[in-house]
């Protein structure tokens, strides 16, 4: 069993969390066949089909059996580049900060 490494990109909202905060390993893979020295097929799931299923052995890191380090893939409507839109649940504060002459908005989102 392996995690797979999700590459960052600047801006793009991932698996809850977006930019340095984002996780950089996703899953809880389990390895198929080895591929010549370096490269690995791994079983994905079907919200995966369209990537594909052989990554280089700096792509991956050895699964160690902890429960919370697994992210759920289920719920998640996962596009072909790994990420996905996030819709807001309910607004729980509003709050206008005064800066010089300008306000700004802050809002608390669940």
């Amino acid at each position: 069993m392996v995690f797979l490494k999700v590459a960052p990109m600047k801006g793009v909202l991932r698996f809850k969390k977006k930019g340095k905060l984002s996780p950089h390993f996703v899953g809880r893979f389990e390895i198929l066949e080895r591929i010549g020295p370096v490269a690995y097929r791994l079983v994905l799931p079907p919200a995966f089909s369209a990537v594909h299923d052989v990554f280089h052995v700096s792509m991956l890191r050895k699964y160690v059996s902890d429960l919370t380090h697994v992210v759920d893939l289920e719920p998640l409507q996962i596009n072909e580049n790994l990420s996905y839109e996030k819709q807001p649940v309910e607004i729980l504060a509003r709050e206008v900060n005064m800066l010089r002459n300008r306000g700004i908005a802050l809002v608390k989102v669940l």
